[in-house]
């Protein structure tokens, strides 16, 4: 006979990225039953990204390494993982809290943590969603060996064009990022260490309006410079589009714990408006979106659940 599955818990994590990850971590540390769920392999964006440079305790670290490691600490404890994309979070009568997955499952909970994160932007330019998976990308760990010997446009400016503009130079033969303004707003160190690179090439002003092909995969970019109004075409191979994120919370929607931009609002606590309901990492209305900041949210989401349990648990 299968063994019957669990469906209540006292906290259900949904995102299992290093915000997470770590509540999950801090709130089994105490003693709590806990449900790491998430729609795909844990880790979320660190098994998207190659070399971590600004994660303390390390020089350097792959992402899918530290993806793994903090895996490991967050179900040392006890904390079991479970597959599946949210699609409702409703509170009930009695103050609990129903988690329905995309699997047919609904899980119940005393405490919640919202830690689904964002995703990649996209650029809305003709052509984009035509050719996606046949050239067009948000991911150049995932897809940049594709393109080995080949001309690859990064659209972006910020930290994670240049840096996956780097990456992609050990694949291709050159990366031309295109930047809609007049300066790149990575931090210095990667901006100098681009600038070295003799594969780079910075075009500034610069706008994608149409992502052009053969009907079979990506050719080149339309392009337009706002400061000229100047109409132009570069012939590429590949486009990699590093232009932003936006939060993952449409499941969240009728909470009312969304900003006007969709990201989840909280206080110093990680509490939502919603008592038990807490939020983590880079879907918070936040200032700095990096790991080390999740790990920090998570760490306070664990510890304030146990509180908050604690307090109105009736057992």
């Amino acid at each position: 006979m299968a063994e019957e599955k669990q469906m209540n818990y006292d906290v259900v994590v949904i995102g299992a990225g290093p915000g997470g990850m770590t509540a999950a971590m801090y709130a089994s540390r105490a003693n709590l039953s806990v449900l790491l769920l998430d729609r795909g392999i844990y880790g979320g964006n660190l098994n998207n990204t190659a070399t971590i440079e600004n994660y303390t305790g390390f020089k350097t670290v792959q992402g899918p390494e530290l993806a793994q490691n903090m895996y490991d600490g967050a179900t040392q404890f006890g904390a079991t993982y479970g597959y599946g994309t949210v699609t409702a979070l409703t509170v009930n009568e009695d103050g609990t809290k129903s988690v329905t997955t995309d699997m047919g499952d609904t899980f119940i909970a005393k405490a919640v943590v919202i830690a689904t994160g964002s995703d990649q932007r996209k650029l809305g330019a003709p052509g984009e969603q035509e050719y996606s998976g046949r050239g067009v990308s948000y991911c150049a760990v995932c897809d940049g060996a594709f393109f080995r010997n080949k001309h690859l446009i990064v659209v972006g400016g910020g930290d994670s064009a240049v840096e996956e503009g780097m990456y992609l130079t050990q694949f291709a033969d050159k990366v031309t990022v295109l930047v809609r303004h007049d300066h790149l707003k990575a931090q210095m160190v990667a901006q100098e260490r681009a600038k070295k690179n003799g594969q780079m090439e910075f075009i500034f002003n610069t706008e994608v309006t149409e992502i052009k092909g053969d009907d079979n995969k990506v050719t080149g970019v339309k392009t337009h410079n706002n400061q000229t109004n100047e109409d132009g075409y570069i012939d590429a191979d590949g486009v990699f589009v590093y232009v932003g994120v936006v939060p993952m919370t449409s499941a969240f929607k009728d909470l009312g714990i969304l900003d006007e931009r969709g990201w989840v609002k909280t206080d110093e606590k990680m509490a939502t408006s919603v008592p038990g309901v807490y939020a983590v990492g880079d879907v918070r209305n936040t200032v700095l979106r990096q790991i080390a900041t999740a790990v920090g949210d998570g760490a306070i989401a664990g510890q304030q659940i146990f509180n908050y349990i604690s307090e109105n648990d009736e057992g």
